[in-house]
């Protein structure tokens, strides 16, 4: 199933966020910044990671049950939620 590049703006901007965010935690290593900044900032960009999984699965599950034939990929996309647990 291909994902629609519209529909996946949401996603990549939460992507790009966390590309931003994981910079950030790589300078403040190299910088030797403190230890609880670091793991707040590494744990912001996890979650914008997760959450931009779970964007972009729940909408190839939309795009899933609007077509006709939607089966397989309906568990493959099961696959793909689970993975992200």
């Amino acid at each position: 199933m291909q994902l629609e590049a519209d529909e996946m703006k949401p996603a990549i901007n939460r992507l790009k966020r966390a590309q931003g965010q994981l910079n950030a935690v790589i300078r403040m290593l190299e910088e030797g910044s403190d230890c609880k900044a670091v793991v707040t900032q590494l744990a912001a960009a996890s979650k914008a990671i997760d959450r931009a999984g779970f964007s972009i699965i729940a909408t190839g599950l939309e795009q899933c049950l609007a077509s006709e034939d939607s089966t397989a990929d309906r568990a493959d996309l099961e696959k793909l939620f689970l993975s992200l647990a």
